[in-house]
């Protein structure tokens, strides 16, 4: 995994990344939105994995299964990156684990069972 980072053109620089949301934790993102720079489309938050997990997951939101089944479109980041990437995201973060959004034009909406 570790060799794989490295190998990934990130959309933003290390010393792009500011200070906005540090300690929130580890999140999964797919390389839609940090190599190729989408907003994110859809986001949940699931119970966390361990103690270094936010239990929060972000899409660009086209991502088929062909494309989560392969482990090098996707990997984990840090919370604040994520923010950096898209700072829409911000305001959503102390959500309750179970919540699901998806963007709509310039905001998220909560979307409820079955949706």
């Amino acid at each position: 995994m570790e060799a794989n980072l490295l190998a990934k053109i990130f959309k933003l620089k290390p010393e792009q990344i500011a200070p906005i949301a540090l300690g929130r934790g580890g999140c999964l993102s797919t390389d839609r939105i940090v190599v190729e720079g989408k907003r994110v489309g859809y986001m949940y938050r699931e119970e966390p994995h361990n103690e270094l997990d936010s239990g929060w997951r972000f899409f660009a939101g086209d991502e088929d299964a062909g494309y989560m089944s392969n482990s090098q479109r996707h990997g984990v980041y840090d919370v604040n990156t994520l923010v950096n990437y898209d700072p829409d995201i911000f305001s959503f973060l102390d959500a309750a684990i179970g919540s699901r959004f998806e963007r709509t034009g310039e905001t998220f909406r909560l979307l409820g069972d079955g949706e």
